[in-house]
């Protein structure tokens, strides 16, 4: 059979719909499927991909006719021969055509070795080469048998699932220097130099004395762009937790700059509630003083945990607050499982309070509940006199937002909170609290 025009065509063609994009974490740089599908396609005995590293040729991905399949553990993955003594280099040298119908019938191939205990007839291998021109290794098919039915076509095929091999494993070397350039980068952000706190009042609705301040992180970091964002970048590259952890020591170091009688909010996430970490930061400080904000938007499917790592604390005198009340199903379920000291009314409810009704039923049966179990209510994100009317109406007595104060630094200690500035063109928008505030 001689290859036909349309030959790269279908070759392409079967090779994406074998050669699916993969996730830059999947493994070796063909699924075991696809290498699989074709060793069958071109009746072969076996086929694999091999790397070229450290003067070795290491198998990576293998597919055998016995149906043992090995991607990344098994049959035959991570064997190694030197490099001078293995075919693959031969072809990629020029010493070996990259298809051979009978090696018995070549006299350079008669010095092959068995591969994987198997004598070689037929041989089908092409080099992967990668974007820059560097040879990554081969991918190879052989059969023990000899196969005059062969042809260039099936060369052709070969060749082009070798090139979308190297297509992926290029992929995966960007998508692994961009993460490490993102770790990088979130490292650099993260750092103390880098991030800084600002304080927001929460105050007592009747006196306007402050009961407590939330430590609300700042980022310098470029590009400039919310703290929730970075700590979501953090959260995804494996750094939440640090971030977190140095938000919490800048607050702490804060902490004889709170007036007397008032506490200080710090925010956290379960994971790093359960960390090890809070404990040891909070030894040192007072802990009557200390109320950690747990903030989580996603469901918690074991809290055992996480309500283990805040008896503990609690125990020293630490209060604890469920952020964002009513944002949705997650903080319910904290409410519940945490049973809370605080609960804080999240901004979606407080704002326009005092012009929807279903916002004010919805906050009347929140601070109900947290009547009825000892807990005392905050409301965030109070914007307008009305706004905060409403809420001392339905009973409210502590609340944080613009309207009551602005983050800034704790420039003062002991004495009457400073006077609220008058909102500027955010007004209306308070920033998202804790450290992703």
């Amino acid at each position: 059979m001689t290859a036909g025009a349309s030959a790269p065509d279908e070759a392409t063609t079967l090779a994406c719909l074998l050669l699916p994009r993969r996730p830059a974490d999947a493994g070796p740089p063909i699924a075991g499927y696809a290498l699989g599908a074709l060793r069958r396609h071109l009746g072969m005995d076996v086929a694999f991909v091999s790397e070229f590293t450290d003067g070795a040729r290491v198998l990576r991905a293998v597919d055998r006719e016995d149906g043992r399949v090995a991607v990344g553990v098994g049959v035959g993955v991570g064997q190694s021969v030197p490099l001078q003594d293995s075919h693959c280099q031969r072809v990629v040298d020029g010493r070996l055509p990259e298809l051979i119908c009978d090696a018995r019938e070549l006299p350079a191939a008669v010095e092959i070795p068995a591969i994987l205990g198997r004598p070689v007839g037929a041989f089908l291998s092409v080099p992967i080469r990668l974007s820059g021109g560097h040879v990554y290794g081969t991918l190879c098919c052989f059969s023990s048998r000899a196969d005059w039915s062969l042809t260039r076509r099936d060369l052709a095929l070969v060749r082009v699932f070798a090139e979308c091999t190297a297509a992926r494993i290029d992929e995966d070397r960007d998508a692994t220097r961009r993460r490490l350039d993102d770790s990088q980068r979130l490292r650099h952000a993260i750092a103390a130099g880098s991030l800084s706190m600002v304080f927001q009042p929460i105050v007592d609705i009747d006196s306007r004395q402050p009961l407590g301040f939330e430590a609300l992180a700042r980022f310098a970091a470029r590009p400039r762009r919310g703290p929730d964002v970075w700590f979501a970048e953090a959260t995804a590259a494996g750094l939440g937790v640090d971030a977190e952890m140095t938000a919490v020591a800048l607050a702490l170091d804060e902490l004889g700059r709170v007036p007397d009688g008032a506490y200080l909010a710090v925010n956290v996430s379960p994971d790093t509630a359960v960390s090890g970490r809070l404990e040891a930061a909070l030894a040192a400080v007072p802990a009557e003083r200390i109320v950690l904000e747990i903030t989580e938007h996603d469901v918690i499917e074991t809290y055992g945990g996480l309500q283990s790592a805040l008896r503990g604390l609690r125990r020293r005198g630490v209060r604890i607050a469920v952020d964002d009340a009513g944002a949705g199903y997650a903080s319910f379920r904290h409410i519940l499982r945490l049973q809370p000291d605080l609960i804080k009314l999240d901004v979606t409810l407080t704002r326009r309070i005092d012009r929807d009704q279903p916002r004010r039923a919805l906050a009347a049966a929140m601070i109900s509940f947290a009547r009825d179990t000892c807990a005392a209510i905050v409301a965030e994100g109070v914007e307008t006199a009305a706004e905060l009317r409403t809420l001392r109406l339905l009973g409210v007595t502590a609340a944080q937002g613009y309207h009551l104060g602005r983050p800034d630094e704790l420039a003062y200690s002991g004495g009457p909170p400073p006077t609220a500035p008058p909102p500027g063109p955010a007004a209306g928008v308070n920033p998202p609290t804790g450290p992703t505030g």
